[in-house]
């Protein structure tokens, strides 16, 4: 288990610096772009840094106002930080803020910015289907996120890939549509060819974005799945949650591409199918993750 630990953080490390090389190759280019020649890098790095501070304060804000998350209350908070509490007690983690999303769907997700400002949110539908052990097993999995600082990664890299996706596509329509600066005579040869090249990057990035978030979301997710088995103990708890969220089939209704890789299982598999590739997936496929808890000795 420790092995594949190991494995998953460095997977990790690889996938965050290509995210901040992309953020970094577009911000250059469109500063290059519009006349700033070389002072295009120094813009690309402050971007870079302006947009990894914003996203590391307010993306957990964010994130619960868009799933309109709401603070638990009553007999539904009660069963939540009841579970919690033991749980905080094997992982040596504070007890994180409480939210409840009114939706049928099961699922839940965790954000925030480290183990002190971190929350959970679930859905009524996950309490309702749910028994003890098997909610254990879904929160142990979220408090393994927050363990591992997955919240941080997956939260960052959701709003970053973003702006990432939104920059560009309004690059490219002023591009396109006559709203580009012109460039002086002397920018030709080798800034021509930078021009080529960061154009092909721009038009490029949002795939290479979501394509670069998939693969964080999906490398973590087997993490959490581990490091849940070593907070409770109980496999099949957290084997037969997952198999139980495999086979429900309504989408939560206030998720969306740019929060999907926050949950435990995909939240939009009833709008998307489960025919994609793994590649195209945010999540691993439920069989494989039920298979490798199993394994685990």
């Amino acid at each position: 288990m420790f092995e594949v630990i190991t494995k998953n953080k460095v997977k990790t490390a690889i996938i965050v610096g290509l995210i901040f090389a992309l953020i970094s190759v577009v911000a250059y280019y469109i500063s290059y772009a519009l006349g700033y020649g070389e002072y295009a890098i120094i813009i690309a790095v402050l971007v870079s840094v302006l947009l990894s501070f914003f996203s590391y304060w307010y993306s957990d804000k964010m994130v619960l106002s868009m799933s309109g998350a709401k603070k638990a209350e009553g007999e539904e908070g009660r069963i939540i930080r009841n579970v919690l509490e033991g749980l905080c007690v094997s992982s040596g983690l504070p007890m994180p803020e409480i939210y409840i999303i009114n939706d049928p769907s099961p699922n839940a997700f965790a954000t925030g910015r480290n183990p002190k400002h971190s929350a959970v949110a679930v859905t009524t539908g996950l309490l309702s289907m749910m028994d003890y052990y098997q909610l254990e097993g879904v929160l142990a999995h979220e408090m393994s996120h927050i363990k591992n600082y997955d919240i941080l990664l997956q939260t960052i890299a959701s709003v970053m890939i973003g702006a990432v996706i939104i920059v560009s596509d309004i690059w490219r329509r002023t591009l396109f549509f006559g709203g580009r600066r012109r460039r002086s005579d002397r920018d030709n040869g080798a800034g021509a060819i930078i021009m080529i090249i960061g154009l092909l990057f721009v038009i490029l990035a949002p795939i290479a974005g979501q394509l670069l978030k998939m693969a964080l979301s999906r490398n973590r997710e087997y993490l959490a799945d581990a490091t849940a088995i070593e907070f409770t103990r109980n496999p099949e708890g957290l084997a037969t949650a997952l198999e139980k969220l495999g086979a429900a089939s309504t989408p939560v209704a206030r998720a969306n591409n740019a929060t999907a890789g926050l949950y435990i299982t995909n939240p939009l598999k009833a709008a998307r199918g489960e025919g994609l590739t793994n590649l195209f997936s945010t999540h691993p496929p439920i069989e494989k993750r039920v298979e490798a808890i199993r394994s685990i000795h």
